[in-house]
């Protein structure tokens, strides 16, 4: 039913995004954000037709594809409210003074969209990271029209969100071409895409090697372009040791949901737990068993994410000086996840990366050290992360001032007393991290910050008024908020 979309097919699609981007680009921030809102409606309008076909997909409970449309719908609004509001534009005015010797020019600076963005859904999360998710809505909020490859995992689900945003498109009379949706299961599709001409950036979710072909590829062009691929990570969680002996057994419950919920199938998902040998280190371990023992393992995503997690922990399991210590039914269906937990020294830890490697599913290892200092070392050695969790008392903190320095330096979200999986919407969420975990840890892809990661700064100097963005101009007409003379403030500049 869905063929991959030939080369002259590609082309011909291309150059209608392509020629959208130079209308689309020069609308303003508030149609951009009814367009957006309209996409929301839309999405909203499929009712549970689109859970139906995302549960029959991928598996996914109804109850979890409810919240994740709720949380995509959310996104779409919020990231529409940001692109009105306009402070991501980061509008700076400095003005003029003729009589300055030498003199001193007027100068004003804003981000302006990138051009056509090609967006990668993620298998995971076949709404929120998908079709309509956070990269599509940060690109459309930041003037881009996007070019969606459809994951071939949910291809009948992301199917029915491009006829919803396209839909929106139609009723919001958006330029044709402002939203592409391209099949290809083959690898050769999404190369064509991101060597392609008119594109001028990528969105990616997923796994390291998929981030990683695409970045590669990208800075193969003649023209680069940036790739913003959030990839693998371990999301490690550090039990220290006053909170292991106060709550080992609050610990224990809350990483036994975590490391299971969707069958550990988040890119946030705590897949090592290190602490310092210790009585109540054995505690928490046997309490932790109990908790698995009481969960019942479900379905994955697909057999080839089944697939991939069994043949990614049997490696993992069989290293030198790997203890298994809990595993689930062996006699599940083969798509059914395995969970998985399993215990080495941190000396052995230190000596094989392949321990550091992501396994995407309900699986985590114990790293178990004999002491603080060994714990810094391993903490040291770790690559970057999206999150890492301290489960730590004000005692520990005083006390490991060395770790978490450390550990400062390894993620994008640094986490006391929770768990790593839950990604808030908001400002102040950081879904980015040091490389491996993404290919540029300056950005976000949750959050309105992430808008900022499909456009480029462009200065303006000595424009007379009349001429300038509207966003730039003396009497402000959109209240956005700029920073003029050093100072910020959404008053008009006086020219009298």
């Amino acid at each position: 039913m869905y063929t991959d979309h030939s080369i002259t097919e590609i082309d011909t699609l291309l150059a209608k995004s392509e020629a959208a981007f130079y209308q689309y680009k020069k609308s303003s921030l508030k149609e951009r954000a009814h367009f957006m809102r309209s996409i929301a409606t839309e999405i909203e309008a499929l009712g549970e037709e689109l859970i139906m076909t995302a549960q029959k997909e991928t598996h996914l409970s109804e109850e979890r594809l409810h919240a994740e449309r709720k949380r995509t719908i959310f996104q779409l609004n919020s990231y529409a409210d940001a692109a009105e509001q306009g402070n991501w534009l980061e509008a700076r005015i400095d003005l003029g003074d003729e009589d300055r010797i030498p003199v001193k020019p007027d100068l004003r600076k804003m981000l302006v969209p990138l051009g056509p963005v090609v967006v990668f859904g993620a298998s995971n999360f076949p709404f929120a990271y998908s079709t309509a998710g956070g990269d599509t809505a940060c690109a459309f909020a930041a003037g881009c029209p996007v070019i969606v490859k459809a994951h071939p995992a949910h291809v009948e689900t992301s199917t029915l969100v491009a006829r919803a945003i396209l839909a929106a498109a139609d009723k919001c009379k958006m330029p044709k071409g402002i939203f592409t949706h391209i099949y290809g299961a083959d690898f050769k599709v999404g190369e064509y895409l991101v060597k392609h001409n008119a594109v001028k950036a990528v969105g990616f979710t997923g796994s390291y090697s998929g981030g990683r072909a695409l970045f590669d590829l990208a800075a193969q062009r003649n023209v680069p372009i940036p790739v913003f691929a959030e990839m693998g990570s371990v999301n490690p969680v550090f039990l220290l040791p006053d909170k292991l002996n106060q709550h080992y057994q609050w610990i224990a419950d809350k990483l036994a949901y975590s490391i299971t919920q969707d069958m550990g199938q988040f890119c946030t998902n705590p897949g090592l737990m290190i602490a310092i040998k210790s009585e109540a280190l054995d505690q928490y371990v046997k309490q932790l068993l109990v908790n698995l023992h009481e969960i019942t393992p479900s379905k994955m995503l697909h057999k080839g994410i089944a697939r991939n997690y069994i043949n990614n922990m049997q490696t993992a399991i069989t290293q030198r000086h790997v203890d298994v210590l809990y595993q689930s039914d062996n006699k599940l269906g083969e798509e059914d996840g395995m969970v998985t937990i399993a215990k080495v020294s941190g000396k052995y830890f230190l000596t094989n990366v392949q321990l550091h490697q992501e396994v995407f599913g309900p699986y985590s290892l114990l790293v178990e050290c004999n002491d603080e200092a060994e714990m810094l070392k391993v903490a040291e050695r770790l690559e970057g992360q999206l999150t890492t969790t301290l489960m730590a008392t004000a005692a520990d903190i005083k006390n490991n001032s060395n770790l978490i320095n450390v550990l400062t330096e390894k993620c994008g979200r640094l986490i006391m007393n929770g768990v790593p999986t839950g990604v808030e919407v908001v400002l102040s969420m950081q879904h980015g991290g040091p490389f491996p975990a993404c290919t540029d840890s300056r950005f976000t892809a949750v959050g309105a910050d992430g808008i900022k990661r499909f456009a480029r700064p462009v200065s303006f100097q000595n424009w007379t008024n009349e001429f300038l963005p509207d966003e730039l101009k003396n009497e402000n007409p959109l209240n956005i908020w700029r920073t003029v003379n050093n100072q910020l403030t959404q008053a008009a500049i006086d020219k009298a």
